[in-house]
């Protein structure tokens, strides 16, 4: 399932919001849920802004991959105001992200699943 809106419960007063998530079914399972446990969490998605550049390049990555979490997209924007989303995988021996790739126009991966996603912003504006 898809989420925004949310956090994510890594500890004692750490609960980061990403903007949006991918989470397993089950954790949705009653609308009073107000934060995910991260196995719950399979993906995070972080949109990088002028404000939160250094939380969502350095801190937060570092915290969902002590986590456990597994797959973790950086979206931000290019000078041409594209988007670029920038894809990382954990790696489990050393609790932290590898590169999987650097996305311009469409975004093509294999997340346990296949993600085909058109990054092309004119196909929304019109």
């Amino acid at each position: 399932m898809v989420a925004r809106e949310m956090t994510v419960t890594l500890g004692l007063r750490q609960r980061p919001e990403p903007d949006v998530l991918l989470v397993e079914r089950s954790a949705l399972a009653t609308l009073a849920v107000t934060s995910f446990k991260p196995e719950d969490v399979h993906l995070v998605i972080e949109v990088v802004s002028d404000e939160s550049r250094e939380r969502d390049r350095t801190t937060k990555p570092l915290k969902y991959a002590a986590a456990g979490i597994r797959h973790l997209w950086r979206v931000e924007m290019e000078e041409d105001g594209k988007p670029i989303v920038y894809t990382f995988e954990l790696e489990p021996a050393v609790q932290t992200y590898v590169p999987t790739g650097i996305h311009r126009g469409r975004l093509k991966a294999d997340i346990g699943f296949p993600v085909d996603i058109d990054l092309d912003l004119d196909t929304f504006i019109r």
